[in-house]
């Protein structure tokens, strides 16, 4: 799956930080802004514990995840939509991810800069939100005129984009986002080819320090950017990303010793692999047994030959039918030969809707 969660925010307010513990790849960081100017695209594992238990019932020679995409993107400034601090060029970043993780700082430190000089999460968010919103409002004003005259000759489809233009333009104007809004399936397509920013799901992280870890709620700025995503409709959770970043670099064993001190029962990093990976629509299936048991990347809604296809074409264009169970089934029953016998052993056909969980062996001919 080729879609990608961009990490923005407001420079020095710990994007770089966060996007060098979640892919380990040494992106730029300085405690000034825009030290991220082109943007930095990393691959990470997504955490499953399923894997292991998969493996401990079919037994297979190697495990290998999921993966997914995390871009980086430069800190946006107020006046980005009219090109101020390299705007259009960031603007345009954040125009090609599907889901945009918004880092908000929420901690106080009179050593790390901060481009307002002042901690206050709320107007951080608007400064971003507002220069999102300004530039699809933009978008949305060169099109309107022009689409509205070509729905005047009742052009079926100038019609029906000139009606979605009409419900998003007044939701921009009110300094409101386009994802704000509910739209019928064929609105959602026309939506999708505009390409708005402010139309992509968003998760806000709240960029804490360590000693807030075993507590975030306890952290004001933390419970301000909470009531504001709720309000949004949006996730929010809290991560340390400077802590984060060091515990990336522990083993297993080392990793799982902090966070026991720190009173915390997951890393951040993994809640918030977990958390984007479901923000993007993504789901996992797995292949298991013999040389390999496997984490596959789908989108929630697909079915089962266009599953079929990531693993490769010819199971797609030769799909007969996938013999699916559940990991629920196979955890409670213990063994392939123990879901059989219990009639959870399924064969469905290519009207079947892949589940989250489903561990598949594809039959096909080509």
């Amino acid at each position: 799956m080729s879609l990608t969660a961009g990490i923005v925010g407001l420079p020095n307010v710990g994007k770089s930080t966060l996007f060098n513990a979640i892919t380990n790849a040494g992106a730029e960081m300085a405690n000034y802004p825009f030290a991220t100017i082109d943007p930095n695209v990393g691959m990470v594992e997504v955490p499953d514990q399923r894997l292991a238990r998969i493996d401990e019932l079919i037994p297979a020679k190697k495990i290998i995840r999921t993966t997914f995409e995390f871009t980086d993107i430069a800190g946006i400034v107020k006046g980005a939509s009219k090109g101020e601090g390299l705007g259009n060029k960031f603007l345009e970043n954040i125009r090609q991810v599907d889901a945009i993780v918004h880092v908000v700082r929420a901690f106080d430190d009179d050593n790390i800069t901060h481009v307002s000089n002042k901690v206050d999460p709320l107007d951080d968010i608007d400064t971003i939100n507002l220069e999102l919103t300004l530039a699809d409002l933009e978008s949305i004003n060169k099109r309107y005129a022009r689409v509205e005259k070509v729905a005047r000759t009742k052009d079926k489809e100038a019609v029906a984009e000139f009606n979605v233009l009409k419900k998003i333009k007044p939701v921009l104007e009110a300094g409101k986002p386009v994802r704000s809004l509910e739209f019928e399936e064929e609105e959602q397509k026309i939506v999708k080819g505009l390409f708005l920013l402010t139309s992509k799901p968003v998760l806000y992280v709240a960029n804490i320090a360590e000693e807030d870890m075993a507590d975030p709620s306890s952290n004001s700025y933390v419970q301000q950017i909470q009531k504001f995503a709720e309000e949004e409709g949006s996730q929010m959770l809290a991560v340390s990303a400077k802590t984060e970043e060091e515990i990336a670099q522990l083993d297993d064993a080392d990793k799982k010793d902090f966070l026991e001190a720190e009173g915390v029962e997951e890393s951040g990093l993994d809640r918030l692999i977990k958390a984007a990976y479901k923000l993007l629509g993504l789901a996992t299936f797995f292949t298991a047994g013999g040389k390999e048991t496997r984490a596959w990347t789908f989108k929630q809604g697909m079915k089962a030959p266009q599953v079929a296809g990531i693993i490769h074409s010819d199971f797609e264009r030769g799909f007969i039918r996938a013999e699916t169970f559940s990991f629920e089934d196979l955890d409670q029953y213990g063994s392939v030969t123990a879901v059989r016998e219990a009639g959870r052993l399924r064969s469905e056909g290519k009207e079947y809707v892949i589940q989250d969980g489903d561990i598949i062996e594809f039959r096909f001919n080509v």
